[in-house]
């Protein structure tokens, strides 16, 4: 089976074929030449990855799958949340959103965050929507050489490291994005 993933991200893709087994096959939006923006203008996760797949679908036709991400704080009330792409402003920049997080929360005693994913699928005229999340707190500082986003400061629950540093191996295995593949996958293998 080929899904069309709503994304120019190769990061996105690489971590989500690591959870999807051989019968699956993602193509993104690169692989595909289309490249047209998709404004992403939903107040919640959700909204962006259902704004997402309607519109490929509407566009292209297809059987498609989108995800939104947000990194929420606790002590921010939730920040960066829907806007953890955009968190300092345009252009995205994952150091510029890094260092605001890190100074919002400067003095902060409650490090508390969670990452959380969601995926909307469009079969046809049906949609459906896989939620993934793991907890764990900010990092005083950004540490380790792996991963994208918001990766070198974020420490997993049951962990001493970033994901950053826990490397990409340890992450599929652990992270909001895998949790909501793997719920993906378990729909994907019923309709097949």
């Amino acid at each position: 089976m080929i899904l069309l993933l709503a994304s120019h991200n190769p990061h996105k893709k690489k971590e989500i074929l690591k959870v999807l087994p051989g019968q699956f096959q993602i193509k993104d939006l690169n692989d595909i030449g289309f490249f047209e923006e998709i404004k992403e203008t939903g107040k919640t996760l959700e909204e962006n990855a259902l704004i997402k797949v309607r519109y490929l679908h509407d566009r292209l036709k297809l059987n498609c799958i989108a995800e939104d991400s947000g990194l929420e704080i606790e002590c921010l009330d939730g920040a960066p949340g829907v806007y953890s792409a955009r968190y300092a402003g345009e252009p995205k920049n994952d150091l510029q959103n890094i260092q605001l997080v890190l100074d919002n929360m400067n003095g902060k005693l409650n490090r508390k965050a969670q990452f959380r994913t969601v995926i909307a699928v469009r079969f046809g005229d049906k949609e459906y929507l896989f939620e993934g999340t793991v907890k764990g707190e900010i990092a005083l500082s950004p540490r380790g050489e792996h991963g994208f986003g918001y990766d070198p400061i974020f420490i997993p629950e049951s962990f001493n490291q970033t994901f950053a540093e826990l490397g990409d191996e340890i992450k599929a295995k652990i992270s909001h994005r895998s949790k909501a593949v793997l719920k993906l996958l378990d729909f994907l293998e019923k309709q097949t």
